[in-house]
């Protein structure tokens, strides 16, 4: 039995989305050669604001002070969440030494990229939890420089509890400047910042286009569409937490899917009835954004059973992947493509948004198939090195001559000949066709 769409998509991420290249190409070329004076432009144009680009300590602190204690303690425990995460994903990958044939060894070092430019989106929502996201993981892999910029309000600044995030979670330097020019100041060095090794955090289709084309020219984290979520429930899940869950998702952008795949019938039918009321309970932009989001792009699968749905799950790849049904060992086991994955209605995808210690950068429009979110491994290069004695570099310096030959290659086969030659001066090798 094929699943059945309950509800089917009129839209997908990618044929909703605007055909931005020209105009961010536009402005990152503008950018470059113009340096600070366009990037200024173009910061009042959008951000309509004319204050510090690089925030001074005394800002910062200005910032901090307006903050609540109850906000600055919530934003602590996030922190302090994704940092022991984050530092154990670190122990995980270290220095590496093998002998790998006697007197040759190899071996792997753990260098951290020394400037990183993180985005903190500051448009429709404040993304508080970004700024934890992307500088913790930044500042627990060691890298030496970290940037984090964010869209200022007009008049305003950035929002002092995005400033105090990134302070606190450990940036040398804040940046009010959002969107392109944002993304083009870290990566070419403005403002008398050091130029960005690599771009983390989400943004919107320009940040996102922005990052696809410097790519190559520095490092990011991954391409990013809009967000997407799955939930998989069986008989067994409660039907509120379902619906409400997935509106929690819906309501990050008119374009952002949610999926629900189910084996139950019953519980697929009392989603469905109970979304909208739950939309129409919002506040207007969230109202609006979700409404959009479940019309658009929502759908609703049923499936034979447990098998199918994990089949289901698998091919849509979710970024985040929620399982509220029975035997979540299985589940575990048995799910191999997703972002991040909830097991159980204890846990929920807004707690890896804001708080539990995962982090809320993941792959999105399918790319869970191939990569993972974003972690305190992607700050960090993974380098080889080797060195040899002469007897060691010897079978080597053989092997080399012989296969480059084959290849065609005379100058590589060459320059294993010459260590042979002058380490073994009294032997006979065969080298190859030329040896």
């Amino acid at each position: 039995m094929a699943p059945t769409y309950l509800k089917k998509a009129s839209m997908t991420a990618q044929s909703g989305s605007s055909d931005v290249q020209k105009t961010v190409q536009t402005i990152l070329s503008e950018i470059e050669s113009g340096g600070e004076e366009k990037a200024l432009e173009y910061a009042a144009k959008f951000d309509k604001y004319d204050g510090n680009i690089v925030l001074s300590k005394e800002e910062i602190a200005a910032a901090g002070a307006l903050v609540s204690d109850q906000v600055k303690a919530d934003i602590r425990f996030a922190h302090d969440n994704v940092k022991r995460f984050a530092e154990a994903q670190k122990s995980t990958i270290g220095d590496v030494e093998i002998e790998v044939v006697p007197g040759l060894t190899a071996g792997q070092k753990v260098i951290p990229v020394d400037a990183v430019g993180c985005y903190v989106p500051g448009g429709r929502y404040s993304h508080i939890a970004s700024a934890i996201m992307t500088v913790t993981t930044a500042k627990v892999a060691g890298c030496k420089h970290i940037m984090a910029c964010s869209p200022p309000r007009p008049g305003v600044g950035i929002n002092p509890a995005i400033i105090y995030a990134a302070h606190v979670c450990g940036a040398d330097s804040i940046m009010a400047i959002g969107g392109v020019q944002g993304i083009a100041a870290m990566t070419f060095g403005l403002f008398g910042q050091p130029k960005a090794n690599i771009l983390v955090g989400p943004g919107n289709q320009f940040v996102a286009e922005a990052k696809r084309i410097l790519y190559g020219r520095v490092g990011i984290d991954m391409v990013a569409g809009p967000t997407d979520s799955l939930i998989l429930a069986d008989a067994t899940a409660d039907a509120h937490i379902v619906a409400t869950d997935l509106v929690s998702q819906a309501e990050h952008g008119y374009n952002s899917p949610v999926w629900l795949v189910t084996d139950d019938q019953k519980l697929a039918d009392d989603v469905m009835a109970m979304v909208p009321g739950m939309i129409d309970d919002l506040p207007t932009l969230n109202r609006d954004n979700a409404l959009a989001a479940w019309r658009d792009y929502a759908e609703v699968v049923l499936c034979a059973d447990r098998e199918e749905m994990a089949v289901v799950s698998d091919q849509y790849a979710p970024e985040h992947l929620t399982v509220q049904a029975d035997d979540l060992p299985w589940w575990l086991d048995r799910l191999t493509s997703y972002g991040s994955l909830f097991l159980g209605e204890e846990t929920t995808v807004s707690f890896g948004d804001k708080a539990s210690g995962t982090n809320h950068v993941l792959p999105t429009s399918g790319a869970a198939t191939y990569t993972g979110g974003l972690s305190v491994h992607k700050y960090m290069k993974i380098v080889t090195w080797q060195q040899a004695t002469r007897e060691g570099a010897r079978p080597v310096a053989e092997a080399t001559a012989r296969i480059s030959r084959l290849e065609g290659m005379e100058g590589h086969a060459r320059s294993a000949d010459v260590r042979l030659a002058k380490y073994f001066p009294d032997q006979q090798f065969d080298l190859g066709m030329s040896g």
